[in-house]
């Protein structure tokens, strides 16, 4: 496997925050899920890589409180939309003008704001995230409050369990994490109506943990809806996710 290169860049508040690249050609930045990193989401199961092998330059983030990026645990570093403004200000360190965008989870949500505040990507992924998810962010945003704020207090194999669980394995930092839960914005009718470039809206067959994700590509004009195995958790980890992104972006 490639071994990425590890850079550093200023968020939208100064904060220093991560990101790993892999490739070279064509840009395409890569949002990670919500406890997890780029590491974990995109490079240890080989989806950055085999995205590289199609001709691009794969820039991966680790998202503010995730990873090696900052984790203030000052709620006013955490305000509405923090995620996408930190997304836009890397777009800008790097000064991408042509380049393709996409997400996994909190990721698929957080490409989904940058495009509400105006970025400007040719291509789009929104992955691990359905209708509801993205335009009713107050029940997932619970869920994981419940988590962050209830360590230890829940049933072996329940899926509060087992989110638990990941977060433990991928180190994070819950007095940090239960802010991120703050700074969602939901989408409008509107904002997915206004989402014009092709969209790839890709999905585990068993993952219904943000809602529909056939009923998102519905709602958006020019939408690719691809199902690949697995749920939320697992669908993640098989080389079909990676493999489905690159086909698109390759197309």
């Amino acid at each position: 496997m490639t071994t990425p290169t590890i850079h550093r860049f200023a968020g939208f508040d100064g904060a220093e925050l991560v990101w790993r690249e892999m490739g070279e050609g064509r840009p395409v930045v890569l949002l990670h899920g919500f406890f997890s990193d780029a590491q974990t989401n995109w490079i240890r199961y080989g989806h950055a890589e085999a995205i590289a092998a199609r001709g691009f330059r794969v820039i991966m983030p680790d998202l503010r409180a995730h990873g090696g990026s900052a984790r203030p645990h000052d709620p006013t570093a955490y305000p509405p939309d923090a995620l996408a403004k930190d997304g836009l200000a890397l777009v800008a360190h790097l000064g991408l003008t042509d380049y393709d965008l996409g997400g996994y989870s909190l990721g698929g949500r957080t490409t989904a704001r940058m495009l509400a505040l105006g970025a400007t990507p040719r291509r789009v992924v929104i992955s691990g995230m359905g209708f509801e998810g993205l335009t009713q962010t107050g029940k997932r945003s619970e869920f994981f409050r419940n988590i962050l704020t209830n360590p230890g207090s829940f049933e072996r194999g329940t899926p509060e369990w087992l989110a638990e669980a990941f977060l433990k394995t991928s180190g994070g930092d819950a007095k940090a994490l239960v802010h991120i839960l703050d700074t969602f914005v939901n989408m409008t009718d509107a904002d997915l109506a206004g989402i014009t470039q092709p969209v790839l809206v890709l999905s585990g067959a068993d993952d219904f943990d943000n809602g529909s994700a056939e009923a998102l590509a519905k709602a958006l004009p020019l939408a690719t809806y691809v199902i690949v195995p697995g749920n939320h958790m697992s669908a993640v980890v098989k080389p079909e996710l990676g493999q489905a992104i690159a086909e698109f972006l390759a197309a």
